[in-house]
């Protein structure tokens, strides 16, 4: 039986980013993800890694820039007003076509905020946050031991696509504690011919830019990352589906949130009711096609965030609006109880099954 250590999300992420091979971190330190960036700080020292603590999250992102370009794993990390800080810097390591890792651990806001859990970043993380027409990866975990495994799969896909990848996660899963293994994480590499690492034995300096001034080039560089995007929609779609073979009221949910829908789910079948949950892990790409799939049979969906309601349009989007999609929601760092959804759900389904 593989090992188990009890370990703080926060710090899970960095472990597994160092079995994954990243040797490479810049960061700016931000409650409450400030763990991911201490564990880092002491952690890179002992594999011969570079850590270096930024001036400003600004700072931050284009030194990722720089070590990307150089064909490193890298990664930063912050919480939801540092990770706006570094929006024109993902857009350019986006349109740069670079691998890297941005980790959010979502916090309540607008502005400022606090330091509770919230989801609220999620338009950001997947409408693109930047300028520009780009898209990152975004993944969801919602345990510990799914923070490792997803940080992992993080480099890994950010490497095959050329693309960064943001984990998106939040205070209550940064700060919480569980048994996380680390055994059996599959790491693979790929050649990048591309990197800026001297001439060698290269006859012309490989040169990295975003900077088109003819614009049937510049259109031609957008095309190519739609092509890209279109291939990672196609592969990278991840979710997971429970008890929706014969709902009635399915259950949409990501992360933390997706935790406290699970146990409310469980109540109503106790009870007797036809309730389901589908969960998305990857945010960008959307599962859309697994959803619809659904769709087919469910009578109406429930969409439930720590947020005013921003994956809701998703959802809608991936079934066409071919049923009624109502929504249950906590912000500012509230946090939403299993009774609660269970009491909505009871209200839904005596609606004719939430028609």
């Amino acid at each position: 039986m593989a090992e188990k250590i009890l370990m703080k999300g926060n710090e899970a992420i960095g472990e597994a980013a160092v079995v994954a091979g990243c040797r490479h971190y810049f960061g700016y330190p931000i409650t409450p993800q400030s763990e991911l960036i201490e564990y880092m700080a002491k952690r890179l020292l002992q594999v011969d890694g570079t850590f270096l603590q930024a001036e400003s999250e600004v700072a931050a992102i284009n030194m990722v820039y720089g070590a990307a370009g150089a064909g490193v794993r890298v990664m930063t990390s912050s919480s939801s007003p540092g990770v706006s800080l570094k929006q024109e810097g993902i857009s350019y390591i986006a349109a740069a076509e670079l691998p890297c890792v941005i980790v959010n651990i979502m916090r309540g806001g607008p502005g400022l905020g606090g330091i509770q859990p919230g989801q609220a970043d999620y338009f950001q993380a997947t409408k693109g946050g930047g300028h520009g027409d780009y898209h990152l990866i975004v993944v969801a975990p919602n345990s510990v031991q799914e923070m490792a495994e997803l940080t992992v799969y993080s480099f890994n896909v950010a490497d095959q696509y050329s693309n960064p990848v943001m984990l998106l996660g939040d205070g209550a899963l940064g700060q919480m504690m569980e048994p996380v293994s680390f055994h059996d994480m599959k790491v693979t590499t790929v050649e990048k011919p591309w990197a800026t690492t001297g001439m060698g034995e290269r006859d012309k300096p490989n040169i990295i830019n975003t900077l088109e001034l003819k614009p049937e080039m510049l259109e031609e560089a957008n095309n190519r990352l739609q092509r890209k995007y279109a291939a990672i929609q196609e592969h990278e779609m991840r979710w997971e589906e429970i008890n929706t073979e014969d709902a009635e009221l399915v259950l949409v949910a990501y992360g933390i949130a997706s935790r406290i829908a699970f146990t409310a789910m469980e109540m109503a079948r106790a009870a007797g009711l036809k309730v389901g949950l589908f969960r998305p892990i990857t945010l960008w790409p959307f599962p859309k096609s697994a959803l619809a799939n659904v769709a087919k049979t469910a009578n109406a969906f429930l969409d439930i965030e720590l947020s005013t309601g921003q994956m809701i349009e998703d959802v809608n989007l991936a079934i066409k609006c071919s049923k009624p999609v109502h929504f249950f929601g906590r912000t500012g760092g509230m946090m939403m109880s299993p009774n609660d959804i269970y009491e909505k759900i009871v209200a839904l389904l005596e609606t004719k099954g939430g028609k």
